[in-house]
C-alpha cells in the first residue's frame, strides 16, 4: 500500500533549522532530525531502488547516510564566508554506477520549505567533462535537439545553470546551438509543492519525472562515455 515518505515535520524542522542553524540547538534536535528527515530519506532511496532499473539499469540508489545517495546536513564552510553549520534543505542525488570516480549526470531531489524540486543533469562538470558534452552536441546536433526538444521534457523541465557570456574558445560563434555551447551547466528541474513531496504517490510522481528526463539523460551520460 502506498505511504508517504515526507511528512510536514520534515519541513518544519528545516524551517527551524533555518531560523537556529548553530551546533547547540542542531545537537539539541539531533534525534528529532533522524527521525523526521534522515530516516525517511532513506527509504525514499531504499524504494527508488526498484524505479530506477525501469529509467535506466546504471543508475544506484544507495540509502546509507554517509557515502550513499543521501547529502550530508553539514555545510563544507572552509572558503565560504558564511560560517552557517547546517544546509537548511535536505537533498538526495542519484549516481551512475560508476560513483564518484566520475563526474556524471545524475538525478536530484531537493526538499526545503516552500521550495521542492527534481533535478537531472550534471552541475558545474570539470573542464574535461564540460568539452565532452560540448563536442557531442557538435558532432550530433539532430540528437542534442531532440533531447532538449522532447514534448514531455520539455513540458515539464526548465534548463537553467550559468553560462559563458562569449562562445567557448575552439567553437563556432555562429553553431546553432552556440547558446547550449556557452552552459557551464547542463541541468534542468521541475518544481513541486510541498503538498506533493508529502503525499503518498510522490515517489511515483517523482520517477515519472526522472523517466520523462530520460532523452536528456541518456545524451548527458553517453556524451560523456559512461553506459546508459
Amino acid at each position: 500500500m502506498a505511504h508517504a515518505h515526507f511528512s510536514d515535520e520534515l519541513f518544519e524542522f528545516l524551517h527551524e533549522l533555518r531560523l537556529n542553524n548553530n551546533r547547540e540547538w542542531f545537537q539539541a534536535h539531533k534525534a528529532r532530525y533522524q527521525a523526521v528527515v534522515l530516516e525517511p530519506m532513506a527509504d525514499f532511496v531504499a524504494e527508488f531502488g526498484a524505479y530506477l532499473p525501469k529509467i535506466s539499469t546504471h543508475f544506484v540508489a544507495d540509502p546509507r547516510a554517509h557515502g550513499g545517495s543521501i547529502f550530508r546536513i553539514y555545510r563544507d564552510v572552509r572558503f565560504s564566508k558564511d560560517k552557517s553549520p547546517y544546509k537548511t534543505h535536505a537533498a538526495l542525488h542519484f549516481r551512475h554506477e560508476t560513483g564518484r570516480q566520475v563526474h556524471g549526470p545524475g538525478f536530484y531531489l531537493h526538499l526545503a520549505p516552500g521550495e521542492v524540486c527534481a533535478g537531472v543533469g550534471i552541475w558545474r562538470p570539470a573542464s574535461e567533462t564540460l568539452t565532452k558534452i560540448r563536442d557531442a552536441i557538435v558532432a550530433h546536433p539532430t540528437r542534442w535537439t531532440q533531447a532538449i526538444s522532447d514534448q514531455a521534457f520539455a513540458d515539464t523541465f526548465a534548463l537553467e545553470g550559468e553560462s559563458l557570456k562569449r562562445p567557448p574558445r575552439g567553437y563556432d560563434a555562429d553553431h546553432p546551438h552556440i547558446d547550449d555551447l556557452k552552459r557551464k551547466d547542463f541541468v534542468a528541474s521541475t518544481d513541486f509543492t510541498q503538498d506533493d513531496a508529502t503525499s503518498p504517490d510522490f515517489i511515483d510522481r517523482y520517477a515519472d519525472a526522472c523517466r520523462t528526463a530520460t532523452p536528456f539523460m541518456e545524451f548527458l551520460t553517453t556524451a560523456v562515455g559512461l553506459a546508459w
